[in-house]
């Protein structure tokens, strides 16, 4: 693409959400040219400052637990790797992680962990829910698919928004990532029941499989359209050892699969405009400003972990997860530095929901 041409088509994105079609967020992903990606990547900014302002919204992330029913061949606690130690928070350590987010001034926070569906699971979290109500947070899920029931007793319980990643729209690569046991067409099924029962509902996808086209990422976004989905969490793949598919992964450097995420966020935020963008921690895993560039590409969520340091290491869903030895108040300072390095700064005491959310809704 060349600045010409992206000029062109920002020109055409800034008038109205899902302006673009199919060919043009396919050239958006793959482009590779440094001045049409500033063009690109300014609209996207400006476009986040427009619905969100020069502000970031923090979500503090628990990671409850890593024991998990799925075998993704991408994940490194899918249930076949022997090589994790695995773990569940109490109810009194989510108690005290959720006590110690809205002290950090975090209006948000993230209960995350292993796909098990079963009752006690579903009671656990119900009290974990039930406890954290005090602290006035807005709560995300993101627990993968459970049966619709479950959904909505814990939104009963006082969750606010669920995060359900696809990882890709085609259900040829779907396939290629998961055993036969796993279903697309149920975790899709699921985030219409999560609409159902009221949620800012989330989904999202990786970048840079193996097999992957651009084709294959403008339909992501596509999809996220169709579903009229308010929050996106989208990240580059990256291998981890201990799982089939980094056999396969190929040799795609680390500088080419952030371009092709960061790509993703400002390809989103052009057809999407008002959505919940994140800016994941995957991306400061393949460069130390990772999660800025992400914000800058017209991302407005960051998701700082707050899980205590001893656990941490078991939770590595990819290679090279940054932060391991870090403890919750220190990167709280790191991220006001370098959000404040880009003229970005913390969205303190706000839960900062989805501007999509409310506008959906209000139709």
């Amino acid at each position: 693409m060349t600045k010409v041409e992206a000029e062109t088509l920002v020109g055409k994105a800034l008038v109205r959400p899902h302006g673009l079609v199919r060919e043009e967020l396919a050239a958006v992903v793959s482009n590779t040219d440094a001045e049409a990606a500033e063009v690109l990547r300014a609209a996207a900014y400006e476009l986040k400052c427009r619905h969100s302002g020069k502000v970031v919204s923090m979500r503090g992330l628990v990671e409850l637990g890593n024991v998990c029913a799925k075998d993704c061949f991408y994940c490194g606690i899918r249930r076949s790797n022997v090589n994790v130690d695995r773990y569940r928070l109490s109810v009194d350590e989510v108690e005290r992680l959720a006590e110690a987010n809205a002290r950090f001034g975090y209006a948000s926070i993230v209960l995350q962990g292993g796909e098990v569906e079963a009752e006690a699971n579903t009671e656990f979290v119900e009290e974990c829910l039930r406890r954290i109500r005090r602290f006035d947070l807005g709560v995300t899920l993101s627990l993968g698919e459970q049966d619709e029931d479950v959904y909505r007793r814990w939104k009963e319980a006082g969750a606010s928004r669920y995060l359900l990643r696809i990882e890709t729209s085609s259900s040829r690569l779907y396939s290629s990532l998961h055993p036969p046991s796993h279903s697309f067409e149920r975790r899709v099924e699921c985030l219409r029941a999560l609409r159902r029962c009221g949620y800012q509902v989330g989904t999202g996808t990786m970048s840079a499989l193996p097999g992957q086209t651009p084709e294959d990422l403008a339909d992501d976004i596509l999809f996220f359209a169709a579903i009229d989905a308010d929050m996106i969490g989208m990240g580059p793949y990256i291998p981890h050892p201990d799982t089939p598919l980094a056999a396969v992964a190929g040799g795609i450097s680390a500088e080419d699969r952030i371009r092709v995420a960061l790509n993703m966020i400002t390809a989103t935020r052009l057809h999407l405009h008002d959505v919940n963008i994140a800016a994941t921690t995957a991306l400061q895993a393949l460069a130390h400003d990772g999660r800025e560039r992400g914000i800058l590409a017209g991302a407005n969520v960051m998701m700082p972990n707050i899980t205590d340091v001893k656990y941490r290491r078991n939770y590595q869903l990819y290679a090279g997860k940054p932060c391991l030895d870090e403890n919750a108040s220190l990167c709280r300072g790191c991220l006001e530095r370098r959000l404040a390095a880009i003229g970005e700064r913390v969205n303190y005491g706000s839960r900062g929901d989805s501007p999509h959310f409310f506008a959906r809704t209000a139709r």
